[in-house]
């Protein structure tokens, strides 16, 4: 294990449940390109600050919690967690020797080099695919999703496990109104005003790769932050998605996703 890399970390949580199976002991590193406008961690964009640790470091405080996290493991998120390609890379093969499963969070933004090289060694790929429509999510985050689309490729062709995560932005990914504005009251009608997220999950069954699809309702438990950071928040008049609605793209998931 190098003790000379180092890693710079935003942030720590000891028992995370919904970063991967298990209880998991989650890393969120500093740094990332991407500016996401439903971004709930902006405080995590910047490049430079953060707590320094080298692997050897990281790989300690990680065991003391080895007990809770045994039907877990490590989930290494961001930020961009693959901006640090070297360190992540490290601290998974460091992990692996103590046989624990680890989990790297990802847009997918960096997918050559290193950066490909610790996405494969993971155990399992959260894959973060920000819009089923890239010029769309170019709108939303700065990036086309081609770049996520080609690191699932390289996913399918080792057969290594994925789990995607698509949030649902009322009025940009996720469509709620009919175009006379008034609410959309059934499946059927959800459908046809989300063919693009429908196309996305038909598409979603060209990779076997894929364990599992989490369709993440978009939240404002990030707001106070963009205050805080002197930031402009877009969706400050954006709703949450209804509980119906929601109801309504799982089904769909459950009716296009055939896995």
């Amino acid at each position: 294990m190098s003790t000379t890399i180092k890693g710079y970390v935003h942030s720590i949580e000891t028992l995370g449940a919904v970063d991967g199976p298990g209880l998991r002991f989650v890393v969120f590193l500093q740094g990332c390109p991407l500016r996401c406008k439903f971004c709930h961690n902006p405080d995590t964009w910047r490049f430079d600050g953060g707590e320094e640790y080298t692997v050897e470091e990281m790989v300690r405080k990680i065991l003391r919690y080895r007990t809770y996290i045994a039907s877990g493991g490590v989930t290494i998120s961001g930020g961009e967690p693959l901006r640090q390609a070297q360190f992540v890379l490290s601290l998974t093969k460091a992990l692996h020797e103590e046989g624990i499963h680890v989990a790297i969070d990802t847009s997918g933004i960096y997918n050559e080099g290193t950066a490909l090289t610790a996405a494969m060694e993971a155990d399992l790929l959260l894959l973060d695919i920000k819009s089923f429509d890239r010029e769309k999510a170019e709108k939303l985050t700065g990036f086309t999703t081609d770049h996520a689309w080609a690191l699932l490729e390289e996913r399918q062709k080792k057969n290594k496990p994925v789990w995607i995560r698509h949030v649902m932005v009322p009025g940009i990914t996720l469509v709620d109104k009919n175009e006379d504005g008034s609410p959309i009251s059934s499946l059927e009608e959800w459908e046809s005003a989300n063919s693009e997220m429908v196309d996305g999950m038909r598409r979603l069954n060209n990779y076997s790769c894929i364990e599992r699809v989490d369709l993440l309702p978009f939240h404002k438990m990030g707001e106070f932050k963009y205050e805080e950071l002197h930031f402009p928040y877009e969706l400050k008049d954006t709703k949450e998605p209804t509980d119906e609605v929601v109801e309504w793209a799982e089904n769909a998931l459950k009716k296009y996703f055939l896995r």
